[in-house]
């Protein structure tokens, strides 16, 4: 079993066509072994090279309204009057964490998904909260 770090573009490449060789290998053979600690050695090339961004509030609740055929009248006990959601839907209001609890309650929209950062450069939250209430006065 011949391992090396993955360290550039190239290794990376060449690690994943070794993977792919490997992908029919049987599970506790020299083969499966050589696959699972290339698989992890590309996990963490992965991890530190294409982090992931955080989910977008909005896209999650949009996401979910489709999965679950809801409209935005089905928000409101969640947001408020309709109003108050189509702001929220349009990002010209963010989200106020009474609402990120009562949307992750009803919708089980995982609550790391509705405190992202949005893209509009508009917080997910707090912008109706006192300033300074989490110890800063940005």
């Amino acid at each position: 079993m011949d391992i090396k770090p993955i360290r550039t573009d190239a290794d990376y490449r060449a690690t994943l066509t070794t993977i792919e060789t490997l992908m029919t290998a049987e599970p506790d053979t020299p083969q499966g072994e050589h696959l699972d600690v290339l698989v992890t050695l590309v996990e963490a090339y992965e991890r530190k090279h294409f982090p992931l961004e955080p989910p977008d509030p909005i896209a999650a609740i949009r996401f979910e309204m489709e999965r679950k055929g809801l409209t935005p009248k089905d928000l409101e006990p969640m947001i408020g009057r309709s109003n108050r959601v189509y702001e929220i839907l349009n990002r010209k209001r963010p989200l106020t964490l009474a609402m990120i609890r009562r949307l992750h309650r009803s919708l089980d929209i995982p609550a790391e998904s509705l405190i992202g950062l949005p893209n509009e450069g508009v917080p997910a939250w707090g912008v109706e909260e006192p300033a300074g209430r989490y110890g800063t006065t940005d």
